[in-house]
């Protein structure tokens, strides 16, 4: 049987195991995949015992992103561009890493806005975290012309602009304005939004009326975040398909079968996190 879980710290919320459980029952496949919690101090111990074949593979997830990177043997070019990692799989007798964040990102949106491409796009993002890093990289590779990054820490967002050039600018609460006007996408990758006594102050009137907005929270599945936009009259794309469209790849990698992301998929999951959701 072929074994693979999800590690992180702690890992409990943790609704991976949900989502490749449906995919190993629709394609009939003997296999298991379970939510461990490792200790960040058990991190090299943990890898090695994968390395020795007692699985197959295993997602990473907060806090081992960055700390896994330098404990595998391969990286693959994106997992060095962005710096952190979250799919190791082995690979004759080695270790192999990538980080799906980015294209389950493009995925998500591209399933929503089936008519949205980013080629010759501008995007906005809030937050500077590594889960930027990832969406900054893939969506470069789509084509976007300019990303402009907002964060309450501007060194964050003016070291992030600086690894990835030109294309990348990091802006001041003065020039957000200017920024959102130009955008096409706008992108919430920060935990503020996903309460309502946290919200993100922004001057909404300065977006053009065609421009999406996406958070990456999932829960709850519409952020106040998105509530906001929508309210603004703004197309919206929440984030709980990024988490299922970034396990595609994983998935394939460990099992042989590439899956797909399906309504129903989509309902089990929102269903776990939302018992009233309806399609």
């Amino acid at each position: 049987m072929i074994k693979v879980s999800v590690i992180g710290w702690p890992i409990s919320h943790s609704r991976s195991p949900l989502i490749h459980g449906y995919w190993l029952q629709r394609h009939g496949i003997s296999g298991q995949y379970e939510k461990i919690a490792v200790d960040p101090t058990d991190l090299k111990s943990f890898l090695n015992s994968l390395r020795s074949g007692e699985a197959t593979g295993c997602n990473v997830t907060i806090p081992h992103k960055e700390t896994a990177l330098v404990l595998v043997d391969e990286l693959d070019d994106r997992a060095r561009r962005i710096g952190a990692i979250n799919t190791i799989w082995r690979e004759n007798g080695k270790l192999h890493a990538t980080s799906t964040d980015g294209p389950g990102f493009v995925a998500n949106v591209k399933s929503h806005c089936t008519a949205f491409s980013f080629a010759g796009r501008c995007v906005t993002i809030l937050g500077a975290g590594g889960s930027t890093r990832a969406l900054v990289d893939e969506i470069l590779r789509e084509g976007a012309t300019r990303i402009f990054i907002y964060n309450r820490t501007h060194s964050r967002a003016d070291a992030l602009a600086l690894h990835f050039g030109t294309s990348v600018k990091a802006v001041d609460g003065r020039e957000l304005p200017a920024s959102l006007a130009a955008t096409d996408l706008l992108i919430n990758t920060t935990s503020q939004g996903m309460n309502n006594d946290n919200q993100i102050e922004l001057p909404w009137e300065a977006m053009k009326p065609t421009a999406i907005v996406a958070d990456i929270v999932y829960t709850p599945l519409i952020t106040p975040f998105l509530t906001t936009a929508q309210n603004n009259g703004h197309i919206i794309v929440p984030g709980l398909g990024m988490l299922l469209h970034q396990a595609v790849s994983g998935f394939e990698k460990w099992f042989g079968v590439r899956p797909e992301v399906t309504p129903e998929l989509y309902t089990l999951i929102a269903r776990d996190i939302d018992p009233d959701y309806t399609p």
